[in-house]
């Protein structure tokens, strides 16, 4: 498995959405068990070059991350997202991120969805068990809003601002600010889930 960011989404994509690979287990063993990677949607949302940042509060689901700054929206893939019309995983898989977006954040504006890398950081206990799925969603206003108490200090920063709070970043979201040029680059190259 590969460290970082991973550019090369189809290549891994196309094999974990085979019909039969992905599964559901019980979350408390899928915390405990690197041998198993939990999918994460991750979403960046940028709006004219600004990109929505927030920090997890006390009442963040995992308190593993709290404190912590980030710039990205997303948690776990639940079997509730596997409703009985979806004929594969990636049917459940985007309703899981529709469902993890809506749940945090309230956004009224427009936007393009692109997949635009992979997220595999072993370097502590919550990437041993997670592998992020890194959307890029284009705003095209930045009205958001928050819905869950667990988001404070919500705005939109540029990449001047995000390099000054980096260090009160959680893991992925310093990696993820590393390849924002990458990532900005490939929205406008890739497949779309626009919304």
């Amino acid at each position: 498995m590969f460290q970082g960011l991973m550019f090369d989404v189809e290549r891994y994509l196309d094999a974990l959405f085979v019909p039969g690979v992905p599964r559901f287990m019980p979350r408390p063993l899928a915390e405990k068990d690197p041998s198993h990677k939990q999918l994460i949607p991750y979403v960046i949302m940028n709006c004219g070059g600004r990109y929505l940042t927030y920090v997890r509060g006390k009442r963040a689901g995992e308190t593993r991350l709290v404190g912590n700054r980030s710039i990205g929206i997303g948690g776990h893939i639940n079997p509730v997202d596997d409703m009985p019309l979806f004929q594969n995983f990636l049917d459940t898989y985007l309703a899981a991120v529709a469902r993890e977006v809506a749940e945090e954040v309230s956004v009224e504006a427009g936007h393009t969805d692109r997949v635009v890398a992979l997220l595999n950081d072993e370097r502590n206990e919550v990437g041993q068990v997670h592998l992020g799925v890194v959307h890029y969603w284009t705003l095209d206003a930045p009205t958001v809003s928050r819905r869950e108490q667990m988001i404070t200090q919500m705005a939109f920063m540029d990449m001047e601002e995000l390099q000054a709070v980096r260090d009160t970043m959680e893991t992925w979201s310093q990696l993820c600010l590393d390849g924002l040029p990458e990532m900005a680059i490939r929205a406008q190259t890739t497949h779309s889930h626009d919304g």
